[in-house]
């Protein structure tokens, strides 16, 4: 299988006021409302050129430095986005919408300690808002405090039972802790609400793999992609499914194509030495499974693989101490291979 994945949101402001104009402020405010326009038609670069004509108009323009950073953010531009969002509130410290932006911004250039604190900083004020809640649960999930996440995602849906991110995300929460039943509860729940919602699609299609489902969990990874092309953990959980599917050749090209988007997913690094060990290729399946051990040493039933990889290089010792690593971190497949295989 693959990252389970959870779906973001993005906060934005569309509304702009100001006390006394002048020509230059209205020009801004033109601008601004141009932008806007282009920023509802998903025409991001057009919305940014807008957003920084106000801008030049108009210094200061808290709103359009907020704005040009969430067209920033959906155009992946985070690095650009986030410094847009810390303009916003230089311009005005009580701004809670850039600090929400900035959060998630935060959130996704590593900074899950950065986005705790604009959240508490806006706590007070947003506490009753069901993005503010998903937000805080995405963070916690990032710092590594499941609990706390907990309470903020179902804060989150008890202000709103249709909150789809929420849902998508406290059924990844669920997967995590392997309350599946729960997982698939929120997951379709949330694919009620929104069928074309991509992390929701990949993430039903992990729970069928579970099952051994795999051609179904096919259908909605596919089902993803199509949404979300390209996605290297999309790409990967496809790859994946072919592997089980006996489908090798085809899924090969994909593993390459997920690395290449990103190199740093454990998942993939264990589904590529699974494609070897498959192959019968164990000098290649070693690297791969010791560097998704390196990035991630809870990837399910990696040393399962990684003994397999062992074995099959002739050391059996090496294989035994992987296996019993995984019987340590609760892999059964590892505790079934030491007990068969290590007396």
């Amino acid at each position: 299988m693959t990252k389970w994945i959870t779906k973001i949101m993005v906060l934005g402001v569309v509304a702009v006021l100001f006390g006394q104009c002048t020509d230059r402020t209205d020009e801004a405010a033109q601008f601004f409302l141009k932008g806007n326009v282009q920023l509802k038609k998903r025409e991001y670069r057009e919305a940014i050129r807008y957003y920084t004509e106000a801008l030049e108009k108009k210094p200061d323009f808290a709103d359009a430095f907020n704005n040009r950073g969430l067209a920033k953010f959906r155009n992946d531009d985070r690095e650009g986005a986030l410094a847009d969002y810390t303009q916003a509130i230089q311009a005005d410290p009580d701004f809670g919408a850039a600090y929400l932006n900035r959060a998630e911004a935060r959130l996704e250039t590593g900074d899950a300690a950065g986005s705790l604190a604009d959240l508490q900083r806006i706590e007070a004020d947003y506490r009753d808002s069901t993005f503010f809640q998903t937000r805080l649960g995405d963070t916690y999930v990032r710092l590594n405090n499941p609990a706390q996440a907990q309470v903020a995602y179902d804060r989150a849906l008890q202000l709103d039972p249709t909150n789809v991110e929420a849902l998508t995300n406290r059924g990844a929460l669920y997967y995590n802790q392997k309350a599946y039943e729960q997982a698939e509860a929120d997951i379709r729940r949330a694919l009620q609400l929104n069928p074309k919602q991509d992390a929701a699609l990949n993430n039903l299609s992990l729970l069928l793999a579970r099952r051994e489902q795999y051609a179904e969990a096919l259908t909605y990874v596919n089902q993803a992609l199509t949404v979300q092309a390209g996605q290297p953990y999309y790409v990967n959980n496809k790859a994946y499914l072919l592997l089980m599917l006996n489908r090798d050749a085809e899924a090969l090209p994909l593993l390459q194509q997920s690395l290449r988007r990103d190199d740093q997913n454990a998942w993939a690094h264990r589904n590529l030495g699974l494609y070897y060990l498959r192959q019968k290729q164990p000098d290649k399946a070693l690297p791969e499974l010791r560097r998704a051990e390196q990035l991630d040493p809870s990837v399910d039933q990696l040393y399962y693989y990684l003994g397999q990889a062992e074995q099959a290089s002739g050391n059996q010792a090496a294989a035994c101490e992987a296996w019993r690593r995984g019987d340590i971190a609760g892999d059964e497949s590892a505790r079934t291979a030491r007990a068969k295989n290590c007396g």
